[in-house]
């Protein structure tokens, strides 16, 4: 219904009129939506703390959660409450596929690092890990305190495509976090794509991707593209450089539906 304005003068004075308005479109009440409501989730006492809904993927009380890239037992250390990168046994992946999710998790580059740009602390966080090695989409984890390298594969950086808008590193030694939104690309019956993967990320508590769009999965070299998929694991990279390995510690996920 069209609505229009118009002036009616009432003892002199000019006022607005709206000719076209229904009752209903003058009641508050008409843009309430009371349904359906969404679940209760119990709150994080703190920041560190878990929420009520999230599952857990490591927590100090073991690797239960994580398999090697060929599906056997997870070679990495864990000791102390603090999950360490074991290089010579490779990836890790969570056993569970996921499809849109939130992720928390924490990383520490150690004191000491050597090497410099892409050979000093590097890692990765993948949010779908689609086939062997590193296919998937990579938000890059490097030691980027004073470290420089190119913007679009320095910490924060979705790898290769989007450099991150700030740069919050802490020094080696000091724990970094990750909170990170995933939207999974969806795909036809035929492997066409739908709708690409988005992501937004804060780093160390600071936006550094804000509803990216992704252009396909992470290659090291040429232009990404996509290749369908389903729900797919979460994997930690154990990167072959040959830096001193990095850790984690405190990371857990919330699937969205």
């Amino acid at each position: 219904m069209a609505i229009k304005r118009g002036l009616i003068w009432v003892g002199g004075l000019a006022l607005v009129a709206f000719v076209g308005l229904s009752q209903s479109n003058l009641n508050p009440a008409a843009t309430e939506q009371w349904g359906p409501k969404p679940p209760v989730v119990a709150p994080k006492d703190t920041d560190d703390a878990v929420p009520g809904d999230a599952l857990i993927l490591f927590d100090g009380t073991g690797l239960h959660a994580w398999e090697d890239g060929k599906g056997a037992p997870a070679g990495w250390r864990d000791a102390d409450g603090v999950l360490t990168v074991d290089k010579a046994s490779g990836n890790i992946r969570t056993k569970r596929r996921f499809s849109d999710f939130q992720i928390h998790i924490e990383w520490r580059i150690p004191v000491g690092i050597t090497g410099s740009g892409q050979a000093r602390g590097n890692s990765g966080l993948f949010l779908a890990a689609t086939g062997s090695g590193d296919a998937g989409y990579e938000l890059q984890i490097l030691d980027s305190y004073g470290n420089e390298t190119y913007v679009n594969g320095q910490a924060g950086a979705v790898y290769k495509q989007h450099p991150p808008l700030a740069n919050p590193a802490r020094p080696p030694g000091e724990w970094q976090s990750y909170d990170v939104t995933w939207t999974a690309p969806r795909f036809a019956k035929d492997g066409t794509l739908i709708s690409p993967a988005r992501m937004t990320a804060h780093f160390n508590g600071v936006l550094i991707q804000n509803n990216v769009t992704l252009s396909g999965e992470t290659v090291f070299i040429g232009k990404p593209s996509y290749r369908a998929h389903g729900a797919s694991a979460i994997m930690l990279q154990a990167h072959r450089d040959p830096s001193e390995p990095i850790s984690f510690r405190n990371i857990w996920v919330r699937e969205v539906r």
